[in-house]
């Protein structure tokens, strides 16, 4: 998608600690969302974590509109059963390119469950306990 837009993300896996203790569903940063030409869920060695939730579309502002997404099933984050690994399809916040400012508008650690997902991730990654960063 273009610009990068908050979208509501949808755990769709909890037996990991990275997302044990996140919400059910939340609000992201403002991201450019990226589609992928393969079905992940096709794959047996990948586990999404999260995807974008439905209630999320349309998604993007364009000003193309092929770059706004209407429907469809996008994951985000995933991991590999075969690795330690996490994928995040996030953090490129928004910025004033068109007027030629490049001031930021926004920000990729601005909403909490996302930054908790980022954490959670980088201790799993570093074989930490995880204990809840957020009340």
């Amino acid at each position: 998608t273009w610009r990068p837009t908050s979208a509501i993300l949808r755990v769709e896996n909890k037996k990991y600690p990275i997302t044990k203790n996140l919400s059910s569903t939340f609000k992201s940063s403002p991201n450019e969302w990226y589609r992928w030409e393969n079905d992940l869920r096709k794959n047996s060695d990948i586990d999404i974590l999260l995807s974008i939730d439905s209630t999320s579309f349309p998604l993007g502002t364009g000003p193309k509109q092929s770059e706004i997404w209407h429907n469809g099933y996008y994951p985000v984050v995933w991991t590999n059963k075969k690795f330690r690994m996490i994928y995040m399809n996030m953090g490129h916040n928004d910025i004033d390119y068109e007027n030629k400012t490049n001031k930021t508008l926004s920000s990729t650690f601005s909403e909490d469950q996302q930054y908790q997902l980022i954490v959670n991730s980088l201790m799993w990654l570093g074989n930490q306990k995880l204990e809840k960063q957020f009340k």
